[in-house]
């Protein structure tokens, strides 16, 4: 299996539960705790920091993206990042599914991505199932949120700290809480 094959497969949605499917995503976690574990460990210039995160993410990350390691991903090779980007320290990116972070997006310590669920029959539990996690531009999402599987957050939306984001999140609105709710609508003043 490919990086480029898993990826598609990932978009169909579908079980992740081949012995094939499972033993790349092994390889695939291993390759990524390499990366992270050396990103980590000590400190690194911005742009040393930039070169381990094209590495891990498998394309030349673009120069503007600011990340505060530590970082962590089990996958790593499913994550596109847009121009202005900053993620701060402590974030979790499960990415099997995909995650996709517009330009100018800002994102706070500890900010969690799950782009997997578990099945919710007790024998369906082992089965992971991916759907991607979107985010358009300038999208600032507040410390210790957690985004889960198959939303989008809409252009200029803001995730309040703490919140659980479960449903997809429209343009110019502020959400928060658990399960993430409406609180108001950001005008151009």
């Amino acid at each position: 299996m490919t990086i480029e094959t898993f990826k598609e497969y990932a978009k169909t949605r579908q079980a992740l539960d081949s012995e094939e499917i499972r033993r790349f995503m092994d390889e695939m976690s291993n390759e990524a705790r390499r990366v992270t574990f050396r990103l980590n460990a000590s400190f690194h210039t911005a742009d040393e920091v930039r070169g381990l995160l094209s590495d891990l993410f498998g394309y030349r990350v673009p120069p503007s993206l600011r990340v505060f390691p530590p970082f962590y991903t089990d996958f790593g090779k499913n994550i596109a990042v847009g121009d202005e980007v900053f993620i701060n320290a402590c974030c979790h990116f499960q990415d099997h599914g995909g995650v996709t972070l517009g330009d100018g997006c800002q994102i706070g310590h500890n900010v969690v991505f799950a782009t997997l669920d578990h099945g919710l029959a007790p024998e369906d539990r082992k089965t992971t199932y991916p759907a991607p996690i979107v985010l358009g531009k300038n999208v600032w999402v507040g410390s210790n949120a957690t985004i889960l599987s198959g939303v989008t957050v809409g252009d200029n939306a803001v995730v309040a700290a703490g919140a659980v984001v479960t449903k997809d999140v429209a343009a110019n609105t502020v959400v928060g809480g658990i399960p993430a709710r409406l609180i108001k609508s950001i005008k151009n003043e």
